[in-house]
């Protein structure tokens, strides 16, 4: 499996900078039909990095209103957060 169908991008919030300076831990956003073994695979080809451990999220789209008041949902989502082996990291700029 390709790396480019599996993994969307890296996700950059506040958490998951501090998890990443930390932990270790990055995180990223995948295709919904990933699993953590192709997961891990996408990382370890993409990086060069030796993945531990991977964990992964299914998030609903949260219900919106337009300006009209046209009811409408934002995307749903996955998301992986990758454990990296200790002293790999991923270099994001």
């Amino acid at each position: 499996m390709k790396a480019d169908s599996v993994l969307k991008g890296l996700l950059l919030t506040e958490k998951a900078n501090k998890q990443s300076a930390e932990l270790g831990q990055y995180t990223f956003e995948v295709f919904k039909g990933a699993n953590k073994h192709a997961i891990a695979e996408a990382v370890e080809a993409t990086f060069k990095v030796t993945v531990r451990r991977v964990n992964t999220q299914n998030y609903r789209g949260k219900n919106k209103r337009s300006r009209t008041g046209q009811p409408s949902t934002t995307s749903d989502y996955k998301k992986a957060i990758v454990t990296l082996k200790h002293g790999d990291k991923i270099e994001l700029l």
